[in-house]
């Protein structure tokens, strides 16, 4: 039993040590997803290091740095005949430097780049476009761009709360393994920060059109984490298993009535062993 203790005494002072390397920095990966209605998603992959301010894996404030998520000339189709002449976009554009504090983590992390608006030809071929800046994604304000069409786009910083456009909303979390907001940027923690963006058109049919940033992180430990809490844990499923034995042997060995072994029993023949299946 001591020795148990003595070993869960120690993991529990290795995880303690994992957990404060995470309070400085953190790798992460993720994925930054643009939700715009009437369109299939975009996902954008990425990972990095994440600066982080708080007591262990409870994160105060989160620091993305910039660029993690980048992409260049990704063709986006619209193929709704409601949106004609737009026949698609081309997005290029990288995520600029991200802070978020606050109990229910929010701040601002825009959006640096330019939406291709392709119109009345596929992207590949179109005749005419519009590029929208998309700055205002993720850090607040509007931009409009006007050529045969104009198009104004708004934005709001990012939550892990509730973003909302009209009636639609988008809902972030932040949590653990076990769902735990104390452990959001510890081993296999998750975060969800969500933006609304609002795009507006002089087409009839499209003069409103919801969409939604989603920023999902998963932290990651460092390598050498990994190994520390491995041999915490290792340590402690050996010294279970030595301590299980040992009762096991004495259990064996004290639940064996005198009266069951027979002197006479043929050798090799096991004796009955009572309270023991």
């Amino acid at each position: 039993m001591l020795k148990l203790l003595s070993v869960l005494a120690a993991s529990l002072l290795v995880l303690g040590a994992a957990e404060q390397a995470s309070a400085g920095t953190v790798p992460f990966t993720g994925v930054l997803t643009l939700d715009i209605f009437g369109l299939s998603p975009v996902g954008i992959s990425g990972s990095g290091v994440a600066g982080v301010v708080g007591e262990g894996a409870h994160p105060a404030s989160l620091s993305l740095p910039a660029s993690p998520f980048a992409a260049a000339g990704q063709v986006v189709p619209v193929t709704d005949p409601a949106a004609f002449p737009i026949e698609g976009l081309v997005l290029t554009l990288h995520n600029g430097a991200g802070q978020f504090q606050g109990g229910v983590l929010a701040g601002a992390m825009p959006l640096n780049g330019v939406a291709k608006v392709c119109l009345f030809k596929a992207c590949s071929n179109a005749s005419a476009n519009v590029s929208v800046p998309l700055s205002p994604i993720g850090s607040g304000g509007t931009r409009t761009a006007s050529g045969l069409i104009s198009v104004t786009l708004g934005g709001a910083p990012w939550t892990a709360g509730v973003a909302a456009i009209g009636e639609s909303t988008r809902r972030g979390f932040s949590h653990g393994p076990a769902s735990n907001t104390s452990s959001t940027v510890g081993a296999s923690g998750q975060l969800r920060l969500v933006t609304p963006i609002f795009i507006s058109t002089n087409i009839a049919a499209a003069s409103v059109i919801p969409a939604f940033g989603l920023l999902d992180l998963h932290f990651v430990p460092e390598p050498s984490e990994f190994l520390l809490v491995g041999g915490g844990v290792a340590g402690l499923v050996l010294a279970g298993r030595a301590e299980r034995r040992e009762r096991t042997s004495a259990v064996h060995t004290a639940s064996i009535p005198s009266s069951s072994v027979d002197p006479k029993r043929k050798a090799g023949a096991a004796p009955r062993v009572g309270g023991v299946s």
